[in-house]
């Protein structure tokens, strides 16, 4: 079965490492942000005062620098015609770039969609790089966010270091290697004009191999999750390939509409839409695949007598408790992601077929459907690939290869067969337990005997014909 198991699984790592090679765009002039228009460059600042009032710009409050206004033109800050009328004037200290330290004003138009500020906010200005002491040469552009980010980051890497251990530390090298391949490969490759869809399936089977063999080892169990993975990961390419064309969807929506816009090239809209479902779906299906196959092996090495179809059927059992929950956290997932949009469709007084059928949530729904069915057929073709590897393996090999952690003192936490053999007769005998093994004690066993200290002077009871034998 090991023979097998690389017979099927070397290929298909060497077409990952050969499409990674030729999709990877060596000697592309990568697009930047200056070349699209984006060479805005962050400043870090502190709000040090917060004062609301009209928009209009008198000659004593307009800003420090503000160009006259044209004939015929609003004033600085003043508001066009169907903007807010009040604005919240927002002082500001630079804390880095040419004109640190200086301080400068922004006015943010009161509507429902702005952010509140308050004194001692830490913020982030966009920076031309016309004149640094013109306020018109920043923007208030968002909040700084990076110190609580780090915090949550590190309590995340500690928790799954005091459960995991060194195989949390394991997980952790293998998530900075799935975000490697998302930055370094499948992003800078589908910039330079590589089909989405081909990316995402190459960089899907670079994380899939990478990661679960960093985190579980190169084990039997580990390479049957992988193939269970991969036959899930196909199916949900081709129903999401042949639903997306049924239903005309063309991957277009407002996010795409502008990545098309600044590019400045067309971009397979559809194929991206494809490739966001296969990446979605595949930290999912690791976690069922692995799941299964565990727990098959899990099974097995507690029933040794198991064949094929008892762990298949065990394993199903097991599957389909955990397949429940899986397809409800996937599409809570993806509902949680559109909630916004869904709001938004709910106000426009549409029927509930209309809202569905619409292209923006009609992809959302693709994705959802597609990505679970690929869940549900992950259960049982990873339960078959596990039982039979695991069904012709012997126990302490595949157990062994498995992949089993020792316990705290160092040891398996199992007996060997010829241990177990010989400790079982004597404990049944020892407490009367019957041969079957169900737990009941015989009627003609005797009752356990539990020694009792006695006090000096006193002597132990003794029936006669016990006294007789001793004499």
């Amino acid at each position: 079965m090991r023979l097998l198991l690389v017979a099927l699984l070397a290929p298909l790592a060497l077409a990952t490492v050969v499409g990674m090679a030729v999709l990877y765009p060596f000697g592309h002039d990568q697009a930047t942000g200056g070349k699209l228009g984006l060479d805005h460059v962050p400043v870090p600042g502190e709000v040090t005062a917060v004062a609301a009032g009209p928009c209009t710009a008198g000659p004593g409050n307009a800003p420090p620098g503000s160009p006259q206004p044209a004939p015929g033109q609003p004033a600085a800050g003043q508001p066009d015609a169907g903007q807010a009328s009040e604005c919240l004037t927002v002082t500001v200290r630079l804390e880095d770039g040419p004109a640190a330290g200086v301080l400068i004003q922004q006015r943010v138009p009161q509507e429902p969609s702005t952010p509140s500020f308050t004194v001692g906010d830490r913020v982030v200005l966009a920076y031309t790089g016309a004149a640094p002491n013109d306020p018109s040469s920043y923007q208030l552009v968002d909040f700084q966010r990076g110190w609580p980010l780090s915090v949550l980051a590190g309590v995340f890497a500690l928790a799954v270091l005091l459960l995991g251990r060194w195989r949390g530390l394991a997980a952790l090298g293998a998530l900075a290697v799935s975000f490697g391949v998302l930055v370094l490969f499948v992003l800078p490759a589908i910039l330079a004009g590589q089909g989405p869809l081909p990316v995402a399936v190459v960089g899907s089977g670079v994380i899939m191999f990478v990661a679960l063999y960093i985190t579980h080892g190169f084990t039997a169990r580990t390479s049957t999750a992988i193939l269970g993975t991969l036959v899930s990961l196909t199916l949900i390419g081709v129903l999401g390939w042949a639903f997306a064309a049924a239903s005309r969807l063309t991957g277009l929506d407002e996010d795409t509409a502008n990545l098309i816009g600044l590019l400045g090239h067309g971009i397979d809209a559809r194929g991206l839409l494809l490739a966001g479902v296969i990446i979605g779906a595949l930290g999912v299906l690791d976690d069922v695949t692995v799941t299964q196959a565990s727990a098959v092996w899990e099974l097995r090495r507690a029933n040794p007598d198991l064949g094929w179809r008892g762990l298949y059927s065990a394993g199903l059992r097991i599957g389909r408790d955990h397949v429940g929950s899986a397809v409800n956290t996937l599409v809570m997932a993806y509902a949680g992601a559109a909630l916004p949009m869904l709001l938004a469709y709910s106000l426009s007084g549409r029927t509930f077929g209309e809202l569905v059928t619409a292209q923006a949530v009609a992809q959302e729904v693709v994705r959802t459907l597609v990505g679970s069915v690929g869940l549900v057929a992950a259960v049982p073709v990873t339960t078959a690939l596990s039982a039979l590897v695991a069904s012709g393996e012997p126990v302490s090999a595949a157990v062994a290869r498995g992949g089993e952690e020792p316990d705290e003192s160092g040891a398996s936490g199992k007996d060997t067969e010829d241990e177990a053999a010989a400790k079982a007769p004597a404990a049944s005998h020892a407490d009367g337990a019957s041969p079957n093994g169900d737990g009941r004690r015989s009627l003609d066993a005797d009752p356990p005997t539990v020694p009792i200290d006695l006090p000096p002077g006193l002597r132990r009871h003794e029936p006669p014909e016990t006294a007789r034998r001793r004499r």
